[in-house]
């Protein structure tokens, strides 16, 4: 994999190229990656693998037409290649208005924020197989455990570098660390699964292999004789682990390109209440050692801490510049690259904050509702914001988990379920898109 002064010259040396085959602007991208892991069974080793990629990407501009095209082979003849295909491809394709480079003045200038994101390690196959081994072996000694589907520990590094025809160039590397366990409780029929996970850019900040493979033990062994839950409108409390997978719809909408499209459940609620004014998201791409943390975004342009729900009001859509054209806006640094074709938007480091009643204060009052703890199916309408999926988790009586059920649906609208969202204080932030225990009134449970 290059370094990453190296990477910039590769993708400024595509970018000259290019111009000299005709293209009026474009961009260039490289994306290196390297990671190796390790899975045990039983005890006994499983699987070593070790990957490593490189790929580099070029966006070309011909008289209002755009074409894109990748390579793995980074060589002088291939980029020459690389350029004149793509000035060919652009030169046939239709013209698109809202096609181009982000806006020059809004480019990041100086140099890029050091997010520390690179801890500079590479864990030896033995070392990882020892935190594999020990995250299952904290698994088995669960009682109730009988049977693992492995350990794993994983290591890996990524570079990302970009460059303009219009000026800018940058680069940055970031690390990962990651541990998993996953096992099986109980016999025959009655045999249920579940699991643990931690992933950290600095290998020295995750969490203890025992304690996640007792965390992923002690789970399954929770999940044992579920019932069944009857059919009813009812208060239903996500688990955080879960719980965040509703800020992914809400983000989804949010993008600029539904909004443009009109396919979005959210249209024409720019600056309205969603939320209870309890409610605040953030979005922070600068957050050191963020695990979806970058100094600037695929097109070259700074990014910043935003609230995208402040006080429960939706603060704007989240935009490349293609998508800010079509709306007469201004992009807004959430673009993102793969190594070919062109930009779309993503969001970094989301969190809704924390409330301040613990887990067991939101259900307190809940005579009878579920607590999800898996979501299963993909039975949302991003259009219409209809939401049903299926569930497993805990029955709530009377403010306590009652017991496992399993087998049931949870429906709703999520413009509903967002105004009637109530979060507690249990915020742990290390997936990416975070939030606490999250609970919504008035949702429909099929069961029974």
């Amino acid at each position: 994999m290059l370094s990453p002064a190296e990477a910039q010259e590769r993708c400024e040396a595509l970018i000259a190229r290019a111009r000299r085959a005709g293209a009026d602007a474009g961009d260039a991208v490289y994306l290196g990656n390297s990671s190796e892991s390790v899975s045990v069974r039983l005890g006994a080793l499983e699987d070593v693998e070790r990957s490593e990629s490189e790929n580099i990407g070029l966006r070309v501009f011909v008289g209002g037409a755009s074409a894109s095209i990748g390579s793995t082979d980074l060589g002088d003849a291939a980029l020459d290649e690389l350029a004149s295909r793509a000035v060919a491809m652009a030169r046939l394709a239709p013209a698109d208005p809202f096609a181009g480079l982000a806006p020059e003045e809004l480019l990041l200038q100086g140099l890029a924020p050091d997010l520390d994101l690179d801890d500079g390690t590479e864990p030896s196959p033995a070392d990882l197989r020892r935190l594999a081994e020990e995250a299952e072996e904290a698994a088995r000694a669960i009682p109730g455990v009988t049977n693992s589907e492995g350990g794993g520990a994983s290591a890996g590094r990524g570079l990302f570098a970009l460059a303009t025809s219009h000026g800018f160039s940058g680069a940055y590397a970031a690390s990962s660390h990651s541990i998993s366990a996953s096992v099986v409780a109980g016999e025959g029929g009655n045999m249920q699964r579940d699991y643990s996970w931690r992933s950290t850019r600095y290998a020295a900040d995750l969490k203890g292999p025992a304690d996640i493979g007792r965390e992923a033990g002690e789970r399954a062994v929770r999940r044992l004789n579920p019932g069944r839950v009857k059919s009813g409108p009812m208060p239903v409390v996500f688990d955080p682990r879960v719980a965040n997978s509703l800020v992914g719809h809400l983000l989804g909408a949010m993008s600029g390109a539904s909004i443009a499209r009109r396919a979005s459940f959210l249209l024409d609620r720019d600056g309205q209440k969603l939320f209870d004014s309890a409610i605040t998201i953030s979005d922070n791409p600068l957050a050191l050692r963020g695990m979806r943390s970058r100094p600037f975004d695929g097109e070259g342009l700074p990014t910043a801490p935003r609230k995208l729900i402040d006080a429960g009001r939706l603060t704007g859509w989240l935009m490349d510049s293609a998508a800010a054209r079509q709306l007469g806006a201004m992009p807004t640094g959430h673009a993102s690259r793969g190594s070919s074709g062109a930009p779309h938007v993503t969001s970094s480091n989301v969190v809704l904050e924390a409330g301040t009643v613990t887990p067991a204060q939101l259900m307190a009052d809940i005579a009878d509702g579920v607590y999800v703890t898996e979501l299963i199916g993909q039975g949302v309408n991003g259009v219409t914001g209809d939401y049903s999926r299926g569930a497993s988790g805990f029955r709530i009586v009377n403010g306590e988990l009652a017991g496992p059920i399993a087998e049931f649906t949870v429906a709703g609208n999520l413009i509903d379920m967002f105004a009637a969202l109530t979060a507690a204080d249990d915020l742990d932030v290390y997936r990416g898109i975070d939030t606490p225990t999250l609970r919504i009134d008035g949702m429909s449970v099929a069961g029974d």
